[in-house]
């Protein structure tokens, strides 16, 4: 009898395993038949480090399509704001999970692993090279780590009750709340997350339990082939700032303005991520668009020393490389061997 493990979640990620193919320089070969994992490649480094350029570069050399794992990307409607890659770019290569909800539709982190590991072992059963690309550090572990995220179902009472916590005593004195109950939780999520926060206090409320201690992890349903992106700081703090001058440049509160006029309230969680909620206050009036920016770059370099956190360079299971000229060619060289093209 085959065991294929936690980690497989539909009848189509086990048929993939058991046929997902790789003809890579020309050669088949069965990757179960030799009890191997399929190949995932995950490319992680902070925002603004240039992810997408290069896993696009990877992807075309090496007969890939890219699955983002950047929860930001997958609201529509929200393109300049997010950076998301441009319909030119998509169009070099497949990508997925992009544009795959409206504002208002909150995608869990059960949701996502789902989605993420059916498209995978879609990409497997076509012979190609998923490459998981993003910065959202939980998303990325949940599907390389195979974690069981918490099975504790919303609430809405308990939710609309949190809600008006957050409204009546602000949104920092909800993440004090968690960093009381669960530090190692507070620790990995950004403050100013209301949704990743208020879903930690529920599952935290609802079950007795820490939520850091109920994210199960069982083994990796893949091979993985792990590649960190990295720059000097201040090279970093710079693209960032370059990022956000861009983006007010090519309409970043245009594209604000028509989600409000759609009727998408700014009390929604998609919109509480950083560049939104600013931008929303200069469309109020309670900011005028310098002191938005200088928000949103405080805001970014916070970020940036988060996702610091989920991968870190010390890591020994992460290759890391600077990016500079020739970096896109030393990847693909450390990717050929790893996947033995």
């Amino acid at each position: 009898m085959w065991n294929f493990g936690r980690g497989y979640q539909s009848v189509k990620t086990v048929l993939a395993s058991l046929i997902a193919v790789s003809n890579y320089n020309t050669r088949t070969r069965l990757i179960i038949g030799s009890m191997e994992k399929p190949p995932l490649i995950l490319i992680v480094g902070p925002t603004a480090v240039g992810k997408t350029e290069i896993s696009v570069q990877l992807a075309e050399r090496l007969n890939g399509e890219i699955v983002s794992a950047d929860s930001r990307l997958f609201y529509r409607g929200m393109d300049v704001g997010t950076a998301k890659p441009t319909t030119e770019e998509q169009a070099r290569v497949p990508h997925h999970l992009i544009d795959i909800a409206n504002p208002d539709e909150i995608l869990s982190l059960a949701v996502f692993q789902r989605k993420a590991r059916e498209v995978i072992a879609d990409i497997h059963t076509r012979n190609k090279l998923p490459f998981l690309v993003g910065g959202t550090g939980q998303y990325v572990r949940a599907v390389t780590e195979g974690w069981s995220p918490p099975e504790v179902a919303p609430i809405q009472r308990l939710r609309e009750e949190l809600e008006r916590w957050k409204e009546e005593r602000g949104t920092n004195w909800l993440y004090e709340k968690l960093k009381s109950l669960d530090p190692d939780a507070a620790g990995k999520i950004d403050p100013r997350n209301v949704r990743r926060t208020i879903r930690a206090l529920e599952v935290i409320l609802t079950s007795g339990k820490k939520f850091s201690e109920q994210r199960r992890q069982g083994d990796s349903s893949y091979r993985l082939i792990m590649i960190g992106l990295t720059r000097p700081r201040e090279e970093l703090y710079q693209r960032v700032d370059a990022r956000i001058e861009s983006m007010f440049a090519n309409g970043f509160l245009d594209e604000v303005k028509g989600l409000l006029d759609k009727g998408y309230s700014p009390s929604l969680p998609t919109m509480s991520a950083i560049g939104y909620r600013e931008c929303v206050g200069v469309i109020q009036g309670k900011l005028t668009v310098e002191q938005a920016k200088a928000q949103i770059r405080r805001a970014t370099r916070v970020f940036v020393r988060r996702q610091a956190n989920w991968f870190k360079e010390s890591d020994p299971k992460i290759a890391w490389f600077k990016v500079e000229d020739g970096v896109v060619d030393e990847i693909e060289k450390t990717v050929r061997r790893s996947v033995d093209f």
